[in-house]
């Protein structure tokens, strides 16, 4: 838990710096991910103008006191996907990745790994 008065930033902030968490983190698997505005969730661009969601944020704000929540799909069954709607998706075409079906093959503890030192560059 982080208390945003402590850390004296807004939750604006805070979720650009969730944001930036993620994408750092897949920028050392040598994925760029994007944020889009109006869409929930980190993205990547495929050279044939595909967008595909590889990670959502989720967050809660009580009493300005934050709990969060990332996924980052590492090698999940992608066609589970397909009996629902991610958040941010809707009805645009837009569809899901991960890192095994962008050819990034890694283990849940090297993942682990790159957050925990991604993490420290965005929060300190």
């Amino acid at each position: 838990m982080l208390d945003l008065r402590q850390r004296g930033q807004d939750l604006r902030a805070y979720v650009r710096g969730l944001e930036s968490w993620v994408i750092d983190a897949l920028a050392q698997f040598g994925i760029e991910g994007e944020r889009r505005d109006g869409r929930v969730g980190i993205w990547v661009a495929h050279n044939d103008g595909r967008e595909d969601k590889i990670a959502a944020i989720g967050v809660r704000v009580r009493g300005w006191v934050t709990y969060h929540g990332i996924s980052i799909n590492v090698a999940p069954d992608l066609t589970h996907f397909s009996g629902i709607v991610p958040c941010g998706i809707g009805d645009e075409g837009l569809g899901v990745t991960s890192l095994d079906d962008l050819g990034v093959a890694v283990s849940m503890d090297q993942v682990d790994a790159v957050l925990k030192a991604s993490f420290a560059k965005i929060f300190g």
